[in-house]
């Protein structure tokens, strides 16, 4: 792998290997309370036109556990495509970092920003898809379940980026991917015949309702109805998706073994209530945190060779 960019890219055993070593750098920070200074000497460089909590955390933390470090950069510092064209970006970071992290609205940025770096990108979130949450959550999925083939996850929401890499993400590696969303919010048509072309053994469905979505689900996902730049579609939103929320009653219909995640921020009240996302079912910290260790894996792959 030379960047990552999206799970797409990636082969199975890639994907496989990035989850093992995540877990493996786990296990030895759970076990001795450090990792091995894998990256020391190494700094990547972490640029963010849109908020956040967990990656800035996640991505910084592991840079200082795995020896190296972390050097953010604002959207006003940079101005991606409009103060500096990504490309001149690119070149300059990479004569002085190993690596660079974006978390970019438009997915050209990241493109752009992949096709000019000599170090590896990666990718922290555009609107088109998010790997490094889709992978986090397979690794989180198989802690608490084991085998993952076979397996069914449940997406109940929009159709949006988390859906397309999560999707992405249960075809490479043998889980069922059940889509319920409102009419009109679905993934694209032509994105999931994408995803089917690159994965054709893989189980995909779609469903206007969410009980059948869960009926067979050993999880279910849910993310905001109203994304970062989605502000304004917020009533409107929250109309369309009345009857979506994960709540008591639709965990009901749902096996009783089943676990509840969420890749947050989290509206409580709307998307999921605040009984589940706080119930037994639930492990959406452990998700959150789980973060920083696929992240590590991430950077102890790309950067450290392992």
């Amino acid at each position: 792998m030379t960047h990552f960019i999206s799970i797409a890219d990636c082969t199975v055993s890639e994907l496989e290997h990035l989850l093992d070593v995540a877990a493996k750098l786990k296990k030895q920070l759970r076990s001795t309370g450090r990792n091995d200074p894998i990256l020391a000497g190494k700094t990547l460089a972490m640029i963010f036109e849109k908020p956040s909590l967990r990656t800035h955390a996640s991505f910084s933390v592991a840079m200082t556990q795995l020896g190296g470090a972390g050097m953010i950069f604002r959207s006003d510092e940079v101005g991606l495509e409009r103060r500096e064209p990504a490309k001149d970006v690119a070149r300059v970071l990479s004569s002085m970092c190993d690596g660079i992290m974006a978390r970019v609205f438009e997915h050209e940025k990241i493109l752009n920003l992949a096709k000019w770096a000599t170090v590896p990108v990666i990718n922290g979130l555009t609107d088109y898809n998010h790997p490094c949450q889709a992978m986090t959550d397979l690794m989180t999925m198989r802690e608490k379940l084991g085998d993952l083939k076979g397996r069914t996850l449940a997406y109940v929401g929009d159709g949006n980026n988390m859906a397309r890499s999560l999707s992405i993400a249960c075809g490479k590696l043998g889980v069922r991917f059940v889509l319920a969303s409102p009419a009109g919010y679905e993934l694209p048509s032509d994105d999931i015949d994408r995803i089917m072309a690159g994965n054709p053994q893989m189980e995909f469905q779609t469903t206007n309702v969410p009980a059948d979505a869960v009926r067979e689900a050993d999880v279910i996902y849910t993310d905001t109805w109203v994304s970062m730049g989605q502000e304004a579609e917020k009533e409107r939103r929250t109309r369309d998706f009345a009857g979506f929320a994960v709540n008591e009653a639709l965990l009901t219909a749902a096996p009783k073994h089943v676990i509840v995640m969420h890749c947050l921020p989290a509206y409580r009240g709307l998307e999921i209530s605040d009984a589940v996302m706080e119930g037994p079912q639930s492990v959406i910290f452990d998700q959150a945190e789980n973060r920083l260790h696929f992240q590590k894996g991430l950077l102890a792959v790309l950067l450290g060779k392992m």
